[in-house]
């Protein structure tokens, strides 16, 4: 039970925090399924999970606050001006 909770809670922090992985929704389900296996495990072995749980739900608090990442904006096209060959400026 205590390699379960343990790793929902890796799979939790790798969707919030691997920009290629970042998946806020899928980061919430895993840290709902930890909560909900939390009162499973012995008392001993649930101190350091509530301690990591309690940072993972932190850092889903920070990300779902953070504006959606934008797209850089395209370069214009620069506007050139055509001159007739041989003229000058």
């Amino acid at each position: 039970m205590l390699q379960t909770v343990v790793t929902l809670i890796n799979l939790s922090g790798r969707r919030l925090t691997i920009a290629e992985e970042k998946d806020t929704e899928q980061a919430k389900l895993g840290i709902d399924a930890a909560r909900a296996l939390l009162p499973l495990l012995p008392e001993e072995e649930a101190k350091p999970v509530k301690d990591a749980l309690a940072q993972l739900q932190m850092a889903y608090v920070r990300a779902s606050q953070e504006p959606p990442a934008e797209e850089p904006p395209k370069p214009k096209p620069e506007s050139k001006i055509w001159t007739p060959p041989g003229s000058t400026t």
